[in-house]
């Protein structure tokens, strides 16, 4: 129950013979387990380790914080570390420089966020609805689950059908147990993933019936087909789990997070994810969560940085435990803000839901920081809210799919959540969600239900998305959609080198930034200001 410096872990070192790492971090090569042996010969650039791990770990920490040294130096010298010497890197960092790390690390120069759409009763219309919603807010991504996994395929549909409501269109996932999460974005129903989860000592890989060489064939199969996807670890699942073999909780996350870079990921969610109530119970445990973040970014990775289940009652520590990954940006600040009340988030609720909208937006404002949020007045989203139900209600009627009735949609537009939700027949919906799986429907399907229901202009962005996959252009790390344009750390790339430098909000954005819904007219206090 150490959150960073434990005394087992082991002190760095590293040999290198013929290009190949015999030794790492106290360990020869024959006594290697599976994850020594994956980071020592896929993750460790043999180029550049040598020299890498001569310098001292206060050195390499000043280069992150530094903001004459360039990003891509940095990253140059990550690349050559072991486990070990990162972990004495994290060490001498506190979390404003750690904050500052990550302002310069993170691979996309604008930062973006990513929501929890579900549903306690896993209805697609409240799901539909609340994805309209998430995607007016400016989600990047969007994110469903299910109390009953076979639901799965109406409620994903339903999400994806939800999303295209907006001009700025959020990629979708369906996260579920491996098999029917990748068959439902082969499918083109779902466009990203990332439930693939590695952890840090090889016994709790064992339980999972996995190995990281598993896990990078998982990736690929993602990849043939143009899915995004990054693998999920976290600060404490190794504690959670039971064998963490006394080892410190960032030492075991950073293997995790070097067996992604090795496995070819695009990105990492990690920021403890669903087991930050263990960290959050220790000595700097929050600061170990930030430690791992930045260590992904430094490597290279896209971070979905956590913030995503709730650890504390106190509004206070929440707030403390989003600010690090807020203020100076990631990739995505929350890797899952619940677009729900938190009753219905299926996730086991997210540090932040519906409740929360004006608090971070105001802090946004406040700050001058963007967390890739905006407000939406009431009209607008109601009328999105509409829209994407009466889509849902005609796909399923065109897909010979359980009937929406009408009194269902105005129920699910004005709903707060699934408490105001009218109940569903679950019998005929489970027979349908099968049928969507026996019939081979896909997200071509989609677009042409769509087209052939009145709904063109949701159509056309369904299938851009498409597209998008075939283009191989989603696959770029911290790909998003902007303007239907992917936006990656490839066009877009971090180009933070100290003050007057980096993403700022700015012009349009900034302007939008500073429209509450709640800041009213001093002219005509009944209005609102934007």
């Amino acid at each position: 129950m150490v959150a960073m410096d434990s005394a087992f872990d082991p002190a760095p070192s590293i040999r290198v013979e013929d290009g190949v790492v015999v030794e790492m971090d106290g360990t020869e090569r024959a006594d290697f387990d599976f994850i020594d042996q994956f980071i020592a010969d896929h993750a460790i650039d043999t180029d550049v380790a040598v020299d890498a791990m001569a310098l001292d770990t206060v050195e390499i920490a000043r280069m992150i914080v530094d903001p004459g040294v360039t990003r891509t130096t940095v990253r140059d010298v990550v690349a050559g570390l072991t486990p070990a010497k990162l972990l004495g890197v994290a060490n001498h960092l506190n979390i404003v420089e750690i904050m500052m790390g990550m302002q310069k690390m993170r691979a996309r120069r604008t930062p973006a966020n990513q929501a929890h759409c579900t549903s306690a009763r896993d209805n697609p219309l409240q799901v539909a609805c609340e994805a309209a919603e998430a995607a007016l807010r400016g989600f990047s991504e969007i994110e469903t689950t299910l109390g009953v996994v076979r639901y799965a395929p109406l409620v994903a549909m339903a999400q994806t059908i939800g999303a295209q409501v907006a001009e700025e269109v959020p990629l979708t996932q369906c996260a579920l147990e491996e098999a029917t999460e990748l068959e439902l974005g082969m499918r083109g129903i779902t466009n990203y993933a990332e439930t693939i989860s590695v952890y840090g000592t090889e016994p709790v890989f064992v339980d999972g019936d996995d190995t990281p060489w598993s896990k990078a064939f998982l990736a690929s199969a993602y990849a043939s087909r143009g899915i995004k996807m990054r693998f999920t670890s976290g600060t404490g699942s190794e504690v959670q789990m039971g064998n963490a073999q006394g080892k410190s909780m960032l030492y075991l996350e950073i293997r995790c997070i070097l067996i992604a870079k090795g496995a070819g990921s695009q990105g990492l969610q990690n920021g403890s994810i669903s087991c930050i109530g263990v960290p959050g119970a220790v000595p700097s445990g929050i600061r170990a969560v930030a430690a791992e973040n930045l260590i992904a970014s430094a490597l290279d990775l896209e971070c979905a940085s956590g913030n995503d289940q709730s650890f504390s009652h106190s509004p206070m520590r929440r707030v403390a435990r989003l600010l690090p990954q807020m203020l100076p940006g990631t990739d995505f600040v929350c890797s899952g803000y619940s677009a729900v009340p938190n009753y219905d988030n299926m996730f086991a609720g997210s540090n932040l839901d519906t409740d929360d909208f004006d608090d971070f937006n105001t802090i946004q404002r406040d700050l001058m920081v963007d967390g890739g949020l905006q407000h939406v007045g009431e009209s607008e989203i109601l009328a999105a809210r509409q829209r994407a139900a009466e889509a849902l209600q005609a796909v399923f009627e065109h897909l010979e799919l359980p009937r929406i009735r009408d009194e269902e949609i105005v129920a699910a537009v004005y709903a707060n959540g699934s408490n105001d939700c009218l109940p569903r027949d679950v019998l005929e919906d489970l027979k349908g969600a099968q049928s969507v799986m026996d019939r081979g429907i896909t997200g071509l399907d989609l677009v042409t239900a769509l087209d052939a229901t009145g709904f063109r202009d949701m159509a056309q962005n369904l299938l851009t998305v498409l597209r998008q996959r075939v283009s191989g252009d989603l696959l770029q790390t911290s790909a998003i959609l902007k303007g239907m344009v992917p936006l990656s750390a490839v066009n877009d790339d971090n180009d933070y080198a100290g003050p007057g430098t980096g993403y700022r909000p700015s012009g349009e954005r900034w302007e939008q930034m500073k429209r509450l819904r709640h800041v009213t007219s001093a002219e005509n206090p009944e209005t609102e200001v934007g």
